[in-house]
């Protein structure tokens, strides 16, 4: 049960997934403890964000200058952008409601390069794109657990 839980903590942490595919992996498929799947992604995926918050502007800038890199330079430029018009009015508000909403690319990863892209002041992100993410973590792990039973599995 313990490599489950690792399972989902790993899954939590990885781009676009993220809670999004660990919490029904965690209660669906595993079926394990609701609360106990929703804290452990909770946790998986705030771990990337202190490394795209800190590192992300610097790694950004040096893709720009790569050739070879320019078309995930551009996807990545595109992706934050799209977002960052989204949040911009708001800050860590809509940030924080931005990471809050499962779908993908609004997780914590973009939050997080959204935050850093902007220059938000770090304790900001960190408290916008942890509010996002444990308000995303609950939306799913209450999907994942009344949808099956409305549905009559």
């Amino acid at each position: 049960m313990l490599k489950q839980y690792l399972y989902i903590l790993a899954i939590s942490a990885v781009p676009i997934i993220e809670q999004r595919g660990a919490i029904p992996v965690g209660i669906l498929l595993y079926r394990l403890d609701p609360v106990l799947v929703t804290l452990v992604s909770y946790v998986g995926s705030l771990i990337p964000m202190f490394f795209v918050i800190y590192c992300f502007t610097p790694i950004f800038k040096w893709l720009s200058t790569k050739k070879i890199l320019k078309w995930f330079y551009d996807f990545i430029d595109k992706k934050v952008k799209k977002g960052q018009k989204k949040v911009e009015r708001y800050e860590t508000m809509g940030l924080a409601i931005f990471v809050a909403i499962p779908l993908p690319v609004t997780g914590v990863w973009t939050g997080s390069a959204i935050a850093a892209f902007m220059q938000m002041d770090k304790k900001k992100a960190f408290l916008s794109v942890s509010a996002g993410a444990a308000m995303s973590a609950i939306i799913i792990t209450l999907i994942c657990y009344i949808a099956p039973k409305l549905l009559g599995y």
